[in-house]
């Protein structure tokens, strides 16, 4: 028995390095990762010869390649969303997908000549932290952090923090707060998104 130990012991050590390097080198393909979509959304927005509409239909490449908008739709509707109809589902969904591109694609626009620095990374429950900075010439960096989660295919992003703020729970108070002011009713939502988005005309 006491032959075994030894045995037992460099299993047990093989298995936790074995496990550890397993976990480095999610961390390592995940800031890969959002190097990468980092800096091609950076310059598929800041192309001057591209027009508006071109802009878009790159950007919503780049969104349905990257992020779960399935996940961030739902969480940002809340506990609307067991309220909703199976049609005002389905609907809020294409509508939430334009309202996103629309969104940022005017925000992000405003940047130019700016690069994604990836800084580190850290496990946080099921997902990957990824921090990075948008680095500006003559300006403060700014720090935004990623939320990836890996279920089982591709790494996907669920939440954007810029400078300490959820883009997530922000977009989610903004409609909590459209919902109320209707008497709680998810159509005045997708009222306020199809007129956001053009559908309403």
């Amino acid at each position: 028995m006491m032959r075994l130990r030894p045995f037992f012991l460099a299993l047990v050590l093989a298995t936790t390095f074995s496990i550890g390097a397993v976990a480095q080198k999610a961390q390592a393909d995940t800031e890969e990762f959002i190097a990468s979509l980092g800096d091609r959304a950076l310059q598929v927005l800041v192309v001057d010869s591209q027009s508006e509409t071109e802009r878009e239909d790159a950007f919503r490449e780049l969104l349905s390649e990257g992020f779960d908008l399935r996940l961030i739709g739902r969480y940002a509707l809340g506990r609307y969303w067991r309220r909703a109809t199976a049609e005002q589902r389905s609907e809020y969904a294409k509508l939430f997908e334009d309202f996103i591109v629309e969104t940022y694609v005017a925000r992000l626009g405003e940047y130019s000549g700016e690069t994604l620095s990836v800084v580190s990374s850290r496990p946080d429950d099921q997902d990957t932290i990824v921090t990075s900075e948008i680095v500006r010439e003559g300006r403060p960096p700014i720090r935004v952090d990623w939320r990836v989660r890996r279920g089982e295919g591709e790494p996907k992003i669920i939440d954007v923090v810029v400078e300490g703020v959820s883009m997530l729970l922000t977009q989610r108070d903004e409609f909590a707060s459209v919902i109320q002011r209707s008497g709680g009713n998810v159509e005045g939502l997708l009222a306020r998104l199809r007129e956001k988005s053009g559908a309403a005309e």
